[in-house]
């Protein structure tokens, strides 16, 4: 990550990160804390917000899920819906990367908003064009 970048996105594993308080969570806190401040501009795509929502659902309960919601929706952060760009973007990143649907989406609004990707998710290294990224620490991978 840039030192003197100012837009940020947020991935799902990031924002879980910062719920769940995973390694990464300081980092995360601290963009929150630059967006509050105005010191920096911190996003959510639409589809982060449903992948934390099914996230939570399935592994707690729909509760949960409508609680951690409305948690995101109360930060210093701005929610993105996706547009004719938005979604040309994520189509052309989908159909050249080996990612998920909702990864081309958030990967296509770091790429519209020119912002730094804030994520622990690999997948994301090897999308061509590069994005501009701002790597949390990965989770370890488990043994079989």
């Amino acid at each position: 990550m840039k030192k003197d970048s100012k837009l940020f996105v947020l991935d799902t594993s990031a924002i879980l990160a910062y719920i769940e308080d995973e390694d990464g969570a300081e980092d995360v806190e601290e963009l929150l804390i630059k967006a509050e401040n105005k010191e920096a501009s911190v996003y959510v795509p639409f589809a982060s917000l449903a992948e934390v929502f099914y996230i939570t659902m399935e592994e707690r309960s729909e509760e949960e899920a409508f609680k951690r919601v409305r948690l995101i929706q109360s930060l210093a952060v701005e929610i993105v819906e996706s547009n004719e760009s938005i979604t040309l973007t994520a189509g052309k990143l989908k159909a050249t990367n080996r990612i998920s649907f909702a990864d081309a989406y958030i990967a296509a609004v770091s790429k519209e908003l020119n912002a730094a990707l804030v994520h622990k998710d690999p997948e994301f290294e090897s999308v061509r064009p590069p994005l501009k990224q701002y790597k949390l620490p990965y989770k370890p991978k488990k043994g079989r």
